[in-house]
């Protein structure tokens, strides 16, 4: 459904038509641009806002489906933009994305949100506050969006960090480090960091042509005056990956550390093991000589056997504590 359409002249929102099938020709009257916002929208719905722009059939075809990587494609007509904003829930320590297609042209933008974690609605709040930027026309609108989507990226990384120096602090405490759900938590953890992951690093190439230069390496309907902009985006989305990366490897020391602990664990409770079942085997074994009846053994008869017996099991039963604690096996 359509969830705004304005247009904007010199900075200013003007309410569009009822019809947005005028909306492009009166933005371009005027010198201005529109910008229709839609979530989620069905084929039929979409269906007029392609023939509008002329949107390409590709491109229309993955903003309807979805489900896709950050990318940027290039058509005659027009710019395709994909972004993954990401939102962290604390309730859960999960990271969901949703999806953000941007159509750009020399007169239009048309977002298209799925999910309920792109922030559209506080960033055309905020461009219209800032009438300087929004009058630099459709590429403001761009960057805008790219630049609170990676800003929130920050936002999550400091989040997951928070989220990991606790998974670490539980996995070396004395108490917790045995736990047999540690495992998996950090299992749960690195899947959020590939969700993280899947989000900002396809970014990396689509912000690098958005902020170059030149002949050979500039997009069309990119305004000039606006690529220093992508570039600080591109800036704070290499801090976002190097996060991520730190994350990543820090998790997987983690997980090392405590499989590393569980096995040192076994070792010490498989030592304690074989100490008591050899503290047990030794009265077993003269319990059983004895318990043989034989006719002719010796000291059978001996009227001290029986307080000798146990006497002899029991010194040897603290030799052998004595032995197995002084090496740590108990």
């Amino acid at each position: 459904m359509i969830v705004d359409c304005a247009i904007y002249r010199d900075g200013r929102r003007s309410q569009g038509p009822q019809d947005f099938s005028d909306a492009l020709d009166e933005a371009r009257t005027g010198g201005g641009f529109v910008w229709i916002g839609l979530h989620e929208p069905t084929e039929k719905e979409f269906d007029h806002v392609t023939r509008e722009f002329a949107l390409h059939p590709l491109a229309v075809e993955d903003a309807l489906k979805a489900h896709q990587r950050p990318k940027l494609e290039v058509y005659d007509d027009s710019l395709f933009l994909v972004l993954k904003p990401v939102v962290y829930e604390p309730e859960s320590d999960t990271v969901s994305s949703g999806e953000v297609m941007v159509f750009l042209g020399d007169s239009f933008v048309v977002t298209v949100r799925h999910g309920e974690g792109a922030p559209l609605a506080a960033v055309r709040r905020r461009l219209e506050r800032e009438p300087e930027m929004l009058a630099k026309g459709p590429t403001a609108v761009v960057y805008a969006i790219a630049d609170a989507t990676v800003d929130h990226y920050l936002d999550v990384a400091t989040e997951l960090q928070t989220d990991l120096e606790e998974l670490e602090a539980e996995v070396f405490s004395p108490a917790e480090g045995g736990s047999r759900h540690t495992a998996s938590r950090i299992y749960t953890f690195k899947r959020q960091i590939l969700e993280f992951r899947r989000a900002t690093g396809p970014l990396t190439l689509p912000v690098s042509r958005l902020a170059a230069t030149g002949a050979f390496g500039s997009v069309p309907f990119v305004n000039d005056t606006a690529r220093p902009f992508f570039r600080d985006v591109g800036d704070h989305l290499a801090r976002v990956n190097e996060s991520v990366e730190n994350l990543d490897r820090l998790v997987s020391d983690i997980l090392s550390a405590h499989l590393a602990q569980m096995s040192v664990r076994q070792n010490d409770d498989m030592r304690k093991i074989s100490a008591w079942a050899a503290m047990a085997a030794v009265p077993t074994m003269i319990a059983g000589i004895y318990g043989m009846n034989f006719d002719h053994m010796p000291e059978l008869r001996w009227v001290w056997a029986y307080p000798a017996v146990i006497a002899l099991m029991a010194a040897l039963e603290v030799l052998l504590f004595r032995l197995f604690k002084g090496r740590g096996w108990l």
